[in-house]
């Protein structure tokens, strides 16, 4: 969640919000109900210097102003005209508004809005006003007629910002949970999979599953890398290497499993899995890495297992890893099956 878009956001809202005050503003002096036509002055010069507010990224005290006024003006609405014009109801469209305010709030690193104590403090200004009404009743007595006109458009406004703001808040939660999803599951100098992430995938293996394909490879002499060219030359190394098998495997899951060290992964079985890593490493042994202008020449060792019946996950990596270990030990650069 961007500042831009929030601040984009804001603009939005408070100039539907200023649109609407004006427009209960004319139904106010069609209606003759005139300390309301005057208290609607006041109340779009609140939306006014929330433009300056938002201008300067002040967005916590347009908050505070723009709920406390619309607070006085849902009070002062409903005591002068009753029930029927729906004027209460706001007050259902600003508890669920709090809440998401004081999310993006959260998300900017702004100070707390305390949504929940604002949102009883509201509801207790709700019952009075309403209580007011069932005791003494409306200051203004008007037509019928406007009343069913205030009533749609109250109505329709709040109903309005409580699907726009509700639907935000849950389009922003998902967003959010996605990302954080991401973080957890993907390495980030390389875009693959974490080790975490693929140790719960294959944990979704049943235990009869059979003929899964399984491989670790592991770059050769990547320390000698580090050494020669530093750690940013190591990191271009891995990164690229990453490419290559996002490219090459593509029927494949892969994951850094640690280090220089990384797991291929396939739940179903593969008829040219070993073809499939004959390529990957002949494609890494041809492409050297380009850093600061000189050539770093990779190659890697692959080992790979095929799951055997009843076979565990640690006992099927560890049959994969023996095999790259073996490569490691017997030359290098080379697929052990």
């Amino acid at each position: 969640m961007e500042s831009k878009s929030i601040t984009k956001l804001v603009y939005t809202v408070n100039t539907i919000i200023l649109m609407l005050v004006y427009g209960l503003m004319f139904f106010f002096y069609l209606c003759k109900v005139h300390f309301l036509t005057i208290f609607s002055i006041p109340t779009s010069m609140i939306y006014l210097i929330g433009y300056y507010l938002i201008y300067k990224n002040k967005l916590d005290y347009y908050v505070w102003m723009v709920f406390s006024w619309l607070t006085l003006y849902m009070g002062v609405t409903t005591i002068c005209l009753g029930y029927n014009y729906g004027f209460h109801l706001y007050c259902f469209s600003m508890i669920p508004t709090m809440f998401v305010s004081e999310y993006i709030s959260y998300k900017l690193k702004k100070k707390s809005l305390k949504a929940l104590h604002i949102s009883l403090i509201i509801a207790v200004f709700y019952m009075f006003c309403t209580g007011y009404i069932s005791i003494f009743g409306p200051v203004y007595q008007t037509s019928a007629k406007a009343e069913t006109v205030f009533w749609i458009f109250n109505a329709i406004s709040v109903f309005s910002f409580l699907i726009f703001y509700s639907n935000y808040l849950i389009r922003a939660i998902i967003i959010s949970e996605e990302k954080l999803t991401e973080i957890a599951h993907i390495d980030r100098l390389t875009n693959l999979y974490n080790r975490h992430y693929m140790t719960k995938r294959m944990e979704t293996l049943p235990c009869n599953e059979t003929g899964s394909f399984l491989a670790m490879a592991d770059i050769d002499k990547f320390k000698n890398i580090n050494d020669t060219y530093g750690h940013n030359g190591g990191d271009e190394v891995l990164k690229a290497v990453s490419s290559v098998m996002k490219n090459e495997c593509t029927d494949c899951e892969i994951a850094r499993w640690g280090g220089e060290e990384f797991l291929i992964f396939s739940a179903a079985p593969l008829a040219d899995g070993k073809d499939m890593l004959e390529k990957l490493r002949k494609k890494i042994e041809n492409s050297p890495v380009c850093f600061e202008g000189q050539e770093i020449h990779v190659t890697i060792t692959i080992g790979m297992a095929i799951k055997q019946p009843d076979q565990s996950i640690d006992s099927w990596i560890n049959e994969a890893d023996k095999k790259l270990y073996f490569g490691k030990n017997n030359g290098r650069n080379r697929v052990i099956e």
